[in-house]
This record gives structure tokens, sequence and C-alpha cells, in this order.
């Protein structure tokens, strides 16, 4: 029986549904081969594309949806649902990382070149902000973009790393020092062709996401013309300090979807599986820990689900963003290490999927922002009254 929801419409219900059948029929009978080839086909993105997937939160203007965040939360939650936490990266990276700042502030020029192809899933997007000796502290990068002799170029030097949809992506959202020395301020966001003269990009061998492709990026007096700027020259961080609360809250919708997916499979093992004479999912022992985990994951869901509605509401969610993104990447990670417990031997065998759960969440609370680091901004708000403003005039949740 369906509960009521404050959240979700009846639409949102069909929504998910088709987005369900999607994965399962579409996703899920390649997990095999995308894991094991480490690269996600080009034509899975094109056929996300057609379904008005990749534009759920984009104008129509360029071959979006305009549907309202809601229908992002359901796209999102049933995206983790497919086991493969390289697969929901590389997607959510493209569509809510990579491409909304092109979507906000670029020019008309740069949304017909970049982002109307890459909501048609034509091409794949990438981010490109950590570098090998700058992760956490975006204003310490040291990529310049620097103005050519004519002014009409930016000539572009420096070494981006950990970048997802790097190896294979066909541009990057590219986060430059373009006045090296005035640090926050001289910092800014240019859209690179990474198919440009002067790229080398270095697939990584990762412990998990496998599925997805993770690049190092190197450039060396790599031209991009100065209109494949976005928004105003030298305001680049505070774009992406607005934009990293949705890159937060994407991350927390997905954490709790995949704890539940992890919940999910170990209840159906529990009523398979038998010790003593009796299904495991009749010990005390067991049953209560699952009672623990399906509460932090209700809790985390709740919480993630108010967020989403301030967000909604075009509040400045930075502290509950930022919160959520804790909470719920250090709770999947925690869900995940239970469950697998309960796998006995068999959770630690590649057949089974919570393995590779296992490997995939271990990042969880790493990327995107540390937990570390979202202590420290936490603490910020609550202990130092540290306030944050709007950045892009006029928006809300709709990008």
């Amino acid at each position: 029986m369906k509960r009521p929801s404050l959240y979700f419409s009846d639409e949102h219900h069909l929504f998910r549904q088709t987005v369900r059948q999607f994965i399962e029929t579409e996703v899920v009978p390649h997990t095999g081969e995308w894991e094991t080839n480490r690269r996600i086909p080009v034509a899975i993105f094109r056929r996300m594309g057609e379904l008005g997937y990749l534009g759920l939160p984009f104008s129509e203007e360029f071959g979006g949806v305009n549907a309202d965040f809601w229908y992002s939360v359901v796209f999102l939650e049933e995206l983790a649902r497919c086991g493969m936490g390289g697969f929901t990266t590389a997607v959510s990276v493209h569509q809510y990382m990579a491409i909304n700042h092109i979507a906000k502030a670029g020019s008309a020029v740069l949304k017909q070149r970049f982002l109307v192809p890459a909501i048609a899933g034509e091409k794949v997007a990438a981010l490109a902000i950590t570098e090998p000796d700058t992760g956490s502290d975006v204003s310490a990068i040291r990529t310049t973009a620097l103005r050519s002799l004519a002014g009409d170029e930016f000539i572009i030097n420096g070494t981006k790393t950990f970048i997802s949809n790097g190896t294979y992506g066909d541009f990057a959202t590219l986060v430059v020092k373009t006045r090296p020395d005035a640090g926050t301020g001289g910092i800014s966001l240019l859209v690179v062709d990474l198919d440009s003269p002067g790229i080398t990009r270095t697939k990584l061998n990762k412990m998990g996401w496998h599925s997805s492709d993770t690049a190092e990026i190197r450039f060396d007096d790599v031209r991009v013309p100065v209109n494949n700027l976005i928004g105003q020259e030298n305001k680049g961080f505070y774009y992406l300090m607005e934009s990293l609360q949705l890159e937060r809250l994407v991350a927390a919708v997905m954490a709790v979807s995949g704890a539940q997916l992890a919940l999910d499979w170990t209840l159906t093992y529990l009523n398979e599986r038998e010790a003593f004479g009796k299904k495991i999912g009749t010990f005390q022992a067991i049953r209560h820990k699952i009672a623990d985990v399906a509460t932090e994951i209700e809790m985390a869901r709740q919480f993630v689900y108010h967020t989403c509605w301030l967000f909604m509401q075009g509040e400045v969610v930075v502290k509950e963003c930022s919160m959520a993104k804790l909470a719920a990447s250090e709770m999947q990670k925690r869900v995940v290490d239970t469950c697998l417990q309960f796998f006995g031997g068999y959770g630690y065998m590649e057949d089974y999927p919570i393995a590779r759960a296992y490997r995939d969440v271990r990042v969880g609370t790493i990327a995107g922002g540390t937990s570390e680091i979202m202590r420290e901004i936490i603490a910020k708000i609550i202990i130092d009254a540290v306030a944050y403003k709007p950045v892009y005039d006029g928006v809300d949740a709709r990008l």
C-alpha cells in the first residue's frame, strides 16, 4: 500500500515506476560487462537523453524537461538502485555538477554548443576541480588560464586529478586561476573540449566505482577561446561554493537509496540462508541489528527530504546540505559494512553485489567533500556564525 507523502505526487510515483523499469531492464543486466570493462558505453547516455532523464532540471529551450526538483530526487534514488557506484557517479556528475554552471551562467553560445548535446546524451561532461596537491582547498588550485597576447584566448597549464568522466568524456567545466595572485578572487570557470591539443588524459585504477572512468588530466599550453568563460571572470569560486551544495545534496540522496538497496539485498538473503536448522533472519542478534539499520536509513531519508524541500524553496542550504552529506555518507558506510557481515563468507565473494557495494561505498565520505570538511563547514556556521548568500541572481531549485 502506497503511503501518503509530503513531497511526492502521483505523477512522481508514476515517474519512479518508469525509471525503475529502465534501470532494471537496460542498466542492471550490463553490470558485469561495464564493471569488467571499467567503462560505460556512450549509448546509455544517449538512451537517457532520449528518455528525458538528463534534462530533468533544465529549461525546455535547451531540450530539458523543466521538472521540479522532486523528479530529480526520484531519478537519483532509482539511479542508485542499479547497485553500481560508478554508474551513478558518472551520470550524476554529468547532469548535476558539470553542466549546471553552463545552464545558470553560460552564454547562449555555450549552451548551444555544450548544454544542448549534454542534455541529449550526445556529449558527456566532467567537472575538473581537484589537483594532485589540492583537494578540499579550492582556493589553492594551481592550474592557470592566462590570456594570450591577442587577448582572444586563454592558455591553460596545470593538472587535474580524480576527475569522473575525465578519460572518455567530451568536455569539462574546468576550474582555473585567471588571476594567480588573487586567491579566491582570481578563480574562473571555463568549458574545455577534452580533445583539445595539449591535453593528456591518464585513466586511474580505483578500488571501487569500476564502471566509471576517472582520470588525471594534464594541460600543456591548451588554448581555449575567451568566449568559453562561464559567467564573469574571477567569480568562479563563488559559483562553485553555491553549486557544491547541490552536489552534496545529490550525494546524500543517492547514499540513502544505496543504503536501502543494501538492506533489501540483505533481507532477501536472511530469508534464504539457514543456520542451525533455521533461517538466519530468525536470530535475535541479527533481527535487532537490522532494526537499527532500518532506523538509521529512515532517519537519514527524512532529513535529506527536508533539505530537498528547503532547496526547492530557494533557501541557502549550506548547513543542511553539509549535514545531509555528512550523515548520509557515514550512515551508508556503516550500513553496508553491517549488511556484508550477515552474508558471512559469501559477502566477501564478488558473485554477491554486497561485495561491490562495500568497495564502492568507501569513497562516499571522501568524494564531494570529506566528512572532515563537512564538519568544519557546519562548525563555522554554528559556532562562528558564518553566513552564506546566494550567488546566482534569481536562482531557484531548477537549473
